[in-house]
């Protein structure tokens, strides 16, 4: 059988255990509040939102669009955080075309616990790079997603190509 190493998710799923280290409060409000972007990869802070990379991504360079604002509902969002948001997504989508030259696009947002969402009391948006042939027989047959990249190498890819696309 063969094996597949992906040491950054065993913090996640310790969360988990009895005993577990989870959380207390919101992490993007935590994140947001510290100075230590690099250790949460953070891309880069806008005026209402920020972008940081999702520490278990769908394919490398899974990035998140984050609004400073503690809300779980996009109706909550004032004009302001809604065209800031927007802007941050297109600037993600420049900073990942520079880096990591995805072919295409998911981008949206769960919201509620049953959508999906990891995180459903602060409201996020995903894009999720993608390229051609991307999927393949390993999530159907083994639960397992395979990410090409190391999350660090990404970052230094994306925060050099953010530089050139500012």
């Amino acid at each position: 059988m063969d094996k597949l190493w992906s040491p950054w998710r065993s913090k996640y799923i310790d969360s988990f255990k009895p005993g577990g280290t989870k959380e207390e409060g919101c992490l993007f409000c935590r994140i947001a509040e510290e100075s230590r972007d690099k250790e949460n990869y953070l891309i880069h802070r806008g005026k209402c939102s920020f972008i940081i990379m999702n520490l278990y991504p769908y394919n490398s360079g899974h990035l998140m669009i984050v609004p400073y604002r503690h809300t779980a509902q996009l109706d909550t969002l004032n004009d302001d955080e809604k065209l800031d948001c927007f802007n941050m997504i297109n600037l993600g989508c420049k900073v990942l075309e520079t880096s990591i030259y995805p072919h295409a696009y998911n981008i949206g947002v769960n919201l509620g616990k049953v959508s999906g969402a990891g995180i459903d009391e602060h409201v996020h948006f995903h894009i999720v790079p993608r390229w051609n042939g991307d999927t393949n027989f390993m999530p159907v047959l083994n639960d397992v997603k395979l990410i090409s990249e190391a999350m660090d190498t990404t970052y230094e890819k994306l925060i050099a190509a953010l530089k050139k696309v500012l």
